[in-house]
């Protein structure tokens, strides 16, 4: 059996084609409202489907991917929600809902909408294997905020660093601490002549562009 007209609403689209699939046992059970297919071969030719669920609005489905460019892929579609409810009968400590890639990357994208976590606790555990892994990287066009919380506190055991091009705040309605073995603090007056305990070569440092 070759790609048939109903394959129209399954392109997945892959480069790396291998040439067009053939198999002589198909099944397919549907009706008006849906189809189940096992063998449903794409609309390119290049994929066989081991088994395809396929709802009457042909972007709605879920597919079991066999050889081609898609060998063992399994995919998901609804053109509306998609929503996974689960832990009903679990307690509050139990894993109940787990997403494992054993190798690669996971991706959250959210195209036209956010990404929003709701918890009682969220946790980032990061750990890299040698210095190259490890990190944690935030990046916003416009603004991070941290808000509403009793403590903020940053514990780090080599360094840390706060900078801005421009404006910069440190406000404490209450009592400000800093604790240092040496405090130096370099003005632009440095940028003219260097301070008594130097200062100069710090401020060109941190000036340049």
């Amino acid at each position: 059996m070759a790609a048939t007209p109903q394959n129209r609403n399954n392109d997945h689209i892959a480069n790396g084609s291998s040439g067009p699939k053939a198999t002589f046992t198909t099944i397919r059970y549907g009706n008006n409202h849906g189809s189940l297919s096992f063998g449903h071969i794409a609309k390119l030719g290049d994929v066989t489907c081991d088994v395809l669920i396929q709802a009457s609005e042909g972007t709605h489905n879920i597919s079991m991917d066999k050889d081609g460019p898609r060998k063992g892929f399994t995919e998901i579609k609804a053109p509306s929600n998609f929503q996974v409810n689960c832990g009903r009968d679990n307690d509050k400590k139990a894993e109940t809902c787990i997403i494992h890639s054993e190798n690669g990357n996971i991706t959250l994208r959210a195209s036209n909408g956010k990404i929003i976590f709701e918890a009682l606790d969220v946790e980032f555990n990061v750990k890299g294997k040698d210095k190259e892994e490890g990190n944690f990287i935030v990046s916003a066009s416009e603004s991070v905020e941290f808000k509403d919380c009793q403590t903020f506190q940053v514990n780090a055991t080599t360094k840390w660093r706060l900078a801005s091009p421009n404006i910069a705040e440190m406000v404490a309605n209450g009592q400000l601490k800093i604790v240092s073995s040496v405090i130096r603090g370099v003005t632009a007056g440095c940028s003219l002549k260097d301070g008594k305990f130097g200062g100069k070569l710090i401020f060109d440092k941190e000036t340049q562009k």
